[in-house]
């Protein structure tokens, strides 16, 4: 296993601990299959009521997965070990949602990309005034993967459009209000609402009791904004949309868009658009797995990870440059079957 993730059972619940304060506990392949160990193992023992997902230490709760080693796949392994730690991701995502035993998850702090793949389905997913949320992908020449296509389309007045395209980060007020959180509990209760479910209490029962009325949430004064600029499936029209709006909300999200990938941006509309058409979350996954096989290799995610995160000079060159040059055949092309025996699968 990984000293990664600390795994432990503690009365009536199991732990998955994230173990990995350096890198704000981003996932790596082995601690994705020792999560996925113990939730299988988990799931047939009577001992075990309830499954707590939370971090050891440090500011967040998981930053997102292993972008060192799925861009060094993408430049050095033709993308082979990159969509093995895709597939096996989508795996637990899958496995969590699917679960039968309650799931708590405690978004205390940065709760990012892969880290809102493993909150986001569990049944509970709890903020704080810690969290941050956000799924930055664009940024980087990726795409809201694990399971965003499921979550964010389905929330209400383009909300999940907007933090699929714009990458904003949320709080934990925010994330209550736009219903990416189940309960809202201050940081200094975290500790008694997990001692009680490990004593066998009723989780829902547990987070309802401790729950608070949380503040403002920031992004509601501009819901209409929202709802009204990021109404079309079309990527250009949103961008004309927020062009022709003379506000300074407006000028910083076209701002914000102008720096991100056009071919994932058109993606990440076409990923949530077509989710809504998905019988149920392996469907949705089945389609992000073939869209994380294709955009893993495409220019945009090496090039996009150089910027952000390796030289840190925020300038990438886009391939292609404009939303005009990323064409509907393109788009096509990656969200195509792949050959049967390379589906993904769930457990």
């Amino acid at each position: 296993m990984t000293d990664e993730v600390i795994i432990r059972r503690e009365g009536a619940a199991g732990f998955l601990s994230l173990n990995r304060p350096g890198a704000i506990h981003a996932l790596t392949l082995p601690m994705v299959h020792a999560m996925t160990a113990a939730l299988l193992e988990w799931r047939d023992d009577p001992e075990v009521k309830a499954v707590i997902i939370d971090h050891a230490e440090g500011r967040g709760f998981c930053s997102g997965g292993d972008i060192a080693f799925l861009r060094n796949s993408a430049l050095n392994d033709g993308g082979t070990s990159g969509r093995k730690f895709f597939h096996d991701e989508y795996q637990l995502n899958h496995l969590i949602f699917t679960y039968e035993k309650p799931v708590v998850a405690f978004m205390d702090g940065i709760t990012m990309g892969g880290g809102v793949g493993i909150s986001q389905p569990a049944r509970f997913h709890v903020a704080t005034e810690n969290t941050r949320y956000a799924m930055p992908e664009t940024g980087i020449g990726l795409f809201p993967d694990v399971g965003g296509g499921w979550y964010l389309s389905r929330l209400p007045g383009r909300i999940g459009q907007f933090l699929a395209l714009t990458g904003a980060r949320l709080d934990g007020a925010e994330c209550k209000w736009a219903g990416l959180a189940t309960h809202y509990l201050p940081h200094n209760v975290l500790a008694e609402a997990k001692e009680r479910i490990a004593h066998g209490h009723e989780p829902g029962q547990v987070l309802s009791a401790l729950a608070v009325t949380p503040p403002p949430a920031k992004i509601e004064a501009n819901a209409a904004a929202i709802a009204k600029h990021f109404a079309s499936d079309r990527y250009e029209d949103v961008l004309a949309s927020l062009a022709a709006d003379d506000s300074e909300w407006a000028a910083k999200e076209l701002a914000a868009l102008r720096t991100k990938s056009p071919q994932t941006c058109k993606v990440a509309l076409r990923q949530l658009h077509d989710s809504l058409n998905c019988a149920d979350f392996a469907a949705n996954m089945v389609m992000e797995y073939r869209i994380a096989s294709r955009v893993l290799t495409r220019p945009d995610f090496a090039e996009g990870v150089r910027a952000v995160i390796v030289d840190k000079d925020n300038a990438p060159k886009w391939d292609p440059a404009t939303p005009e040059g990323v064409s509907d055949a393109l788009i096509d092309s990656i969200f195509a079957p792949l050959p049967a025996d390379e589906e993904w699968k769930p457990l």
